[in-house]
């Protein structure tokens, strides 16, 4: 179909080709113009409603700035005036904090002074009244003079106490002893002073317990209104600290303010100086473009005029005695070179895929007898043959991705295995090297054991034997002993000897005996009656004795020993 409209084209009177295009230009031309001015249209009408908008957001800025800059001047002053406020606010604090501070530390010393001197007063007080008690009764001043109150009231006699001075001196010599031996009770004079005094004593403490009340109350009042007021400064100096810290805050916030306020003023000023001198630029190139536009209308449309005059057609036919033969235009396509280009195209494909389908249909294209055709019958054959083929690989892709996945997933699980395997076998080689380390030690401890064991069997040996050795001499001096004490039995106490054993005959003997003889006697011995040597013997005996009593060891240690140093021995 595309042959048959080029063909068409190609036999078409070709001047009226180029009118066509250039009318076509002309309407193109005249479009792109169109939408050039409404584009142009709009950018002016931006450029005349912007500019209206950017001086109000100047004008907007410069009143938000100078604003700013009063509102920051002003909360600048307000918390200078407010640190200022705090500043003296915790100084007062400070300063009632220190009054209270001394007047406890005064509180204190002056209760201390009143405790001692409340307690001298009520000790002397108390003393005076036994003094007063005890004179009036007859009794001596003696035990009184001796006390440290006596001490106390003549030191008040003379420093405090508001007496004459004919009384003060009786009342001193009085309590340094002077009179003591001649005082008589019935005067008076003594006591009427000592009276005196405990009244004077009495009053001091009332004063002094009267001026401790009204000093605790002072200072309780004095106390309270001091907390009172570090209670108010703490409450005025933690409200001034958040006013400064708010107002730190909103300094802070409207310092950026003021700052981001200036940039977009520069900014819009920027923008507005850009704007300003690109309209007026496009105004200039505008006018440029339309005039450049309607010469170029103006060409096309003259062209068209004379291409389109009968004179100039009338030539044209002259001139141009066949339309087909050639053209302004040439479009021109060969059955013959389009079979070329199908069978080369064919040849190309059938050399990389190695394709018999392909080389048979170029082999067909090459040929004269087979047309197009027969060629995009075979085509369509083949392209279905394809398709099938297609279905069938895909079928045949899924399952060897099955079966290429099922094939990783056992190799993983080998990897997996192996990399076990490998680690167990690092861990018994580990354990292989531990245990020939430790046969290795136990070797040596085997050697070390087998070397103590034959040292210990050398001197097993010799104790062995050396028991032996005394166990036969114990046996024989036992045996040696108890003869010896039969024999002395025989002479000092018959009833308990024993009968001797028959002793072997020598051959003499036996012949003299056989011949009715009697056998010879054995020696008595002679010289040791009465001197206590059975006696002795017995003692002898007994030690031998309990010697024997507990060897140490006794054989069968021995057997025993070397029965399990055998089997020992075996076994390592």
């Amino acid at each position: 179909g595309v042959a048959v409209q080029e063909r068409s084209a190609a036999m078409a009177n070709p001047i009226r080709k180029v009118v066509t295009m250039l009318q076509n230009m002309q309407s193109k031309v005249t479009e792109e113009g169109k939408r050039e001015q409404d584009l142009y249209d709009k950018f002016m009408c931006y450029c005349k409603t912007s500019g209206g908008d950017l001086d109000k957001s100047i004008a907007d800025a410069e009143a938000k700035i100078e604003n700013a800059d009063a509102t920051l001047k002003e909360k600048k002053e307000r918390k200078t005036q407010l640190e200022a406020e705090l500043k003296e606010h915790t100084a007062s604090r400070d300063e009632a904090k220190e009054t209270m501070a001394k007047a406890t530390a005064l509180r204190e010393k002056e209760e201390a002074a009143y405790a001692k001197e409340s307690a001298d007063l009520k000790t002397n007080v108390a003393a005076i009244a036994k003094a007063v008690a005890a004179l009036e009764k007859g009794a001596g001043a003696g035990a009184f003079l001796q006390t440290p109150a006596a001490h106390m009231v003549r030191t008040w006699a003379m420093e405090r106490a508001t007496l004459p001075d004919e009384s003060r001196q009786e009342l001193l010599s009085f309590l340094s002893g002077a009179q003591a031996q001649g005082y008589v009770p019935q005067s008076g004079e003594i006591t009427g002073i000592l009276k005196q005094l405990s009244d004077e004593m009495s009053a001091s403490l009332s004063d002094a317990t009267a001026a401790e009340t009204s000093a605790i109350t002072n200072f309780e009042e004095l106390t309270a209104a001091k907390k009172k007021e570090v209670e108010t400064l703490q409450a005025q100096i933690e409200d001034k600290m958040t006013r400064v810290g708010n107002l730190g805050v909103e300094l802070a916030e409207a310092s950026n303010d003021l700052e981001d306020t200036e940039q977009a003023l520069a900014a819009d000023q920027k923008f507005k100086a850009e704007l300003e001198q690109g309209c007026a630029t496009k105004e200039q190139e505008w006018e440029e473009v339309k005039k450049t536009r309607a010469e170029e209308l103006l060409a096309l449309s003259e062209t068209i005029k004379v291409l389109n005059d009968d004179d100039a057609l009338e030539m044209f036919k002259k001139t141009l005695p066949s339309a087909s033969a050639s053209s302004f235009v040439q479009v021109t396509a060969s059955l013959e070179s389009e079979r070329r280009q199908a069978a080369k195209i064919l040849r190309e494909s059938a050399r990389h895929t190695k394709s018999p389908q392909l080389d048979l249909l170029a082999l067909a294209l090459t040929g004269k007898t087979a047309g197009f055709e027969k060629v995009l019958s075979m085509i369509d054959t083949m392209v279905s043959n394809l398709k099938k083929e297609q279905a069938s690989d895909e079928q045949k892709k899924e399952y060897c991705n099955t079966q290429l996945d099922e094939s990783d997933d056992k190799r993983k699980s080998l990897e997996l295995s192996i990399k076990d395997s490998e680690t167990a076998i690092e861990e018994m080689t580990g354990a292989l090297a531990t245990l020939a380390e430790e046969l290795k030690a136990l070797e040596a401890g085997i050697k070390a054991l087998d070397k103590e064991v034959a040292a210990a069997t050398e001197q097993r040996k010799a104790e062995n034997a050396e028991y032996k050795e005394t166990m036969a001499s114990d046996k024989a001096a036992k045996e040696l002993i108890g003869l010896a004490k039969n024999r002395l039995q025989q002479f000092y106490n018959p009833k308990l000897a024993k009968a001797a054993p028959k002793r072997e005959l020598s051959e003499q003997d036996r012949v003299f005996v056989n011949n009715g003889g009697t056998p010879p006697p054995t020696e008595a011995p002679g010289g040791i009656a009465g001197t206590g040597i059975t006696a002795l013997v017995q003692v002898a005996a007994h030690d031998a004795a309990a010697d024997m009593e507990a060897p140490a060891p006794p054989p069968a240690t021995w057997d025993a020993y070397q029965k399990k140093g055998e089997e020992s021995s075996g076994v390592l």
